[in-house]
């Protein structure tokens, strides 16, 4: 599997492989699993997606760390992706971690769709 590279690459390959809804119901439940207040609408559009969860991480890097780490377990982002990020601009570090956030769900969605 090729990852995409940014997050259009990612939208869309997910539309073309009509697994755009397969996508938000993944990071949902993955969302609910880490006790995050929320929850994306299956018809959401791509560019309040990217921020959405960009605000989301955001405040959750500057307010609620413990509760970030434990995202990032759950939904099993690399950590050595995590810490190759520069940690110096807070905005950009959401945005990054976002994006890995989905290319991860991105993994996980496309893996169940090929193999089942």
């Amino acid at each position: 599997m090729q990852l995409p590279t940014t997050f259009n690459d990612l939208i869309e390959e997910a539309n073309q492989l009509d697994l755009y809804k397969k996508l938000i119901q993944q990071l949902n439940k993955d969302l609910l699993l880490a006790n995050i207040d929320l929850d994306f609408h299956e018809e959401i559009l791509p560019t309040s997606l990217k921020l959405m969860l960009h605000e989301t991480i955001y405040k959750l890097i500057q307010e609620k760390f413990t509760e970030y780490l434990n995202l990032l377990y759950i939904i099993d982002v690399s950590e050595k992706q995590v810490k190759a990020l520069d940690g110096d601009d807070m905005v950009k570090l959401a945005e990054e971690v976002s994006f890995l956030i989905l290319k991860r769900e991105w993994q996980k969605v496309w893996y169940k769709n090929k193999f089942n």
